[in-house]
């Protein structure tokens, strides 16, 4: 059987709104020849169904053979494909591309002159919205048609073409050099979170500054800055330098503010320049802007112009709420989180097919830290299970780990000594097996270790008095003190000590470090 997370026409058929599956239908009636109705019959047995059983369907539809279905389903895939191309908003990309093809067109008719003067119209596009792959392939083109043609200026014309053509290749090789330090940056953040050692600290930075090409800032376009801002916010981030990051992360934000236009023709990158500029004013306490910059991302969820495809959407949803969380964290509101979190957790249940499993694993953490900052205990354990329960263990080694030692406490809160016997073993075997026993972890293992021991009140608050100065120790630490940006350990330590909730004790230190 096949299901819907294994059949791409299934996935397709089920991202079409209403309106995009009646005009896929009326496409269909009109361009699917003899075939249109068994491919009509296809498409409303898939609209119809939670999962796409074929048996089932062959059973329901006696016309339609076992050999026939691949053609059918190919045949479909494409006329929906076909449908979308015509009905879709145009993005400028798409507009310049087409205009290309035109050139193409023109130019395989021999008619060179109209092909020359449709070129002449991408490229003035082109050149205006920073397009610069696209630019490459359209001074190609011109270059083709020139030599096909006689004209007064064509001397002139070859060397603009060749100056264009020199300084577009530079930029598209600064472009790459720029996108694949952050994607690759990104891909070790996704596996291992922020750096953990003195030699992971310098493998990273030999890393990214080797890859790094020769350039000057006042003199590259605006996607060679787009995508240099982009490489520096991710490293500073990374080795958890967050005055940088944020300095960064301004200047990313800044070069859209300065470019309006572009918000519009590259929203994917501006959303994820608030979300960077968001995540260094969170980790700096700067709440004020924190404040204005979560507006700036809400009032594009309600811009009217922005063309808002399911992508754009999808994206808006992650980071609109993942820092509406965060100001919560930030003002130690976790009871008033887990308001939000009831409120929109039937949109992320129904978002889930289509978020990335990095994505999900950040939000469950997020909602499990939430509910136990409101001492809702049982709540966190829930979420935190989801995270450790969750097969893909090398996505994230650090959100896992943390997850463990955060559901150990949670086990402790509600009494549950059982479970948390069994499982500070199967804790510290998970990072011993991933190498990640640091002295922050081994302290808090310690301790809920010999808990039996502390059977007292004064025992007890003996031992946590004693974990809290081991623990304080840790925050000095370049490497040790990155523990404390995933749980907030001391506040929970201090609520024990001083018989307050966890959420009254952040409530405290909030008002006095946020500014």
């Amino acid at each position: 059987m096949s299901k819907l997370h294994n059949d791409s026409i299934f996935q397709l058929i089920k991202s079409l709104t209403k309106s995009e599956k009646r005009s896929v239908k009326l496409f269909v009636e009109r361009t699917g020849g003899n075939s249109s109705k068994k491919i009509t019959r296809l498409f409303d047995y898939i609209d119809k169904h939670k999962l796409y059983d074929e048996k089932k369907l062959l059973k329901s539809e006696k016309d339609l053979s076992r050999i026939q279905m691949p053609n059918l389903k190919a045949h479909l895939y494409q006329q929906i494909m076909k449908c979308l191309s015509v009905s879709t908003p145009k993005t400028m990309e798409m507009k310049v591309s087409d205009t290309l093809n035109f050139a193409r067109i023109l130019y395989n008719k021999c008619l060179y002159t109209e092909s020359i003067r449709m070129l002449e119209k991408a490229k003035r596009i082109a050149i205006q919205t920073d397009l610069h792959v696209l630019l490459l392939e359209i001074l190609e083109l011109e270059k083709l048609a020139l030599m096909q043609t006689v004209r007064e200026g064509n001397e002139e014309r070859i060397i603009s073409i060749i100056e264009y053509t020199d300084k577009t290749a530079i930029s598209i090789q600064n472009i790459n050099a720029f996108s694949n330090l952050s994607i690759k940056l990104n891909s070790l953040y996704q596996r291992i979170g922020f750096i953990r050692n003195e030699n992971e600290y310098k493998n990273v930075s030999k890393f990214f500054h080797t890859h790094l090409p020769k350039y000057k800032e006042d003199k590259i376009s605006f996607h060679e800055k787009l995508y240099l801002y982009y490489s520096y916010t991710g490293y500073n981030f990374f080795i958890q330098d967050f005055k940088t990051g944020y300095v960064y992360a301004k200047k990313w934000v800044h070069l859209f503010d300065e470019n309006p236009e572009m918000i519009y023709r590259k929203p994917e990158l501006y959303i994820r320049a608030l979300n960077a500029l968001l995540v260094a004013q969170n980790k700096l306490l700067l709440f004020s802007e924190f404040q204005g910059t979560h507006r700036k991302l809400i009032s594009l969820k309600r811009d009217e112009n922005l063309l808002k495809t399911e992508n754009i959407n999808l994206n808006l949803f992650k980071t609109i709420y993942l820092h509406e969380i965060n100001r919560h964290f930030m003002m130690g509101e976790f009871t008033a989180g887990t308001r939000i979190v009831r409120r929109f957790e039937v949109e992320l249940n129904n978002l889930m097919p289509k978020l990335d499993n990095h994505s999900i694993l950040i939000f469950y953490y997020k909602i499990a830290c939430l509910y136990f900052g409101a001492s809702n205990f049982r709540a966190a354990v829930v979420w935190l299970s989801k995270i450790i329960n969750e097969k893909e263990t090398e996505l994230r080694e650090d959100l896992h780990a943390f997850a463990r030692i955060i559901r150990l406490i949670s086990y402790f809160e509600i009494g549950n000594e059982k479970l948390a016997e069994h499982d500070i073993l199967s804790t510290y075997r998970f990072l011993k097996k991933k190498g990640s026993v640091n002295n922050y972890q081994t302290l808090i293992l310690n301790f809920l270790r010999k808990l039996k021991q502390n059977n007292t009140q004064k025992k007890l608050l003996n031992a946590l008095s004693e974990l809290k100065i081991e623990l304080l120790k840790l925050e000095s630490s370049q490497y040790e003190k990155r523990a404390f940006y995933y749980f907030d350990i001391i506040s929970w330590i201090e609520s024990k000590i001083e018989r307050k909730t966890i959420e009254e004790v952040i409530k405290e230190k909030m008002k006095k470090k946020v500014t």
